[in-house]
């Protein structure tokens, strides 16, 4: 089913406008935020997608992240740090959804990028591999994922990956560093758990028993 979350955010963006304030302007933050969702709505939306694998949980949460972005206007520092801010909010609200129902899984992803170098893991991640890459996903860190995902996927910069996963940019470096090596071993174990199946059955072999004549 079709989700148009964009009017429900703005609602609930104004709808939030009545709350308690802080020391921060409501209609500064109100018109701020509002700019922030037409320019970024799309990317944090997919990345949510790909985060809860639920399209519709992911409408939602993409309204609580932009409402939790307007009620926490005051911690952003640098109006040019928004996008990384943004996707900081959302990232924590997703990990909050994830904990809460205990499900960390994530979608491949099958789309474009615009990197003008794309990494291997990159290109992995784009190559019809959908299922091998789900598998492998699913079998490294929580961190990494995320790591592997607004890096590779959504083009976050160090900086930004610091910002996002709270971390200094040696340790967002670092940790981006071992994701790619998790991903690296996770595909290549997947592979040749998918090639022993397929082996068995050509053969007729039962999965972890001998061949009977």
């Amino acid at each position: 089913m079709a989700i148009d979350s964009g009017a429900a955010t703005l609602g609930a963006l104004r709808l939030a406008r009545g709350g308690t304030v802080s020391t921060w302007d409501r209609t500064e933050a109100g018109v701020f935020v509002e700019t922030l969702f037409g320019r970024h709505h799309g990317e944090i939306y997919a990345y949510l997608v790909r985060m809860v694998r639920d399209p519709e949980l992911a409408a939602d949460l993409s309204q609580d992240a932009f409402v939790k972005a307007y009620r926490n206007y005051d911690t952003l520092e640098k109006p040019e740090n928004a996008r990384a801010w943004l996707y900081q909010i959302a990232h924590r609200v997703a990990l909050d959804e994830l904990r809460r129902r205990k499900i960390v899984r994530f979608l491949p992803w099958t789309g474009e990028s615009h990197g003008a170098a794309p990494s291997a893991e990159r290109l992995v991640m784009e190559a019809n591999l959908s299922s091998d890459l789900a598998a492998a996903l699913e079998r490294i860190p929580e961190r990494q994922r995320a790591a592997l995902l607004l890096a590779e996927l959504h083009d976050l910069s160090g900086l930004e990956l610091a910002s996002v996963l709270g971390v200094s940019h040696v340790a967002a470096r670092a940790l981006l560093t071992r994701a790619r090596e998790s991903l690296r071993q996770a595909l290549a174990a997947v592979r040749a758990e998918e090639a022993d199946r397929e082996a068995r059955r050509v053969t007729g072999t039962p999965t972890g028993g001998t061949r009977r004549g």
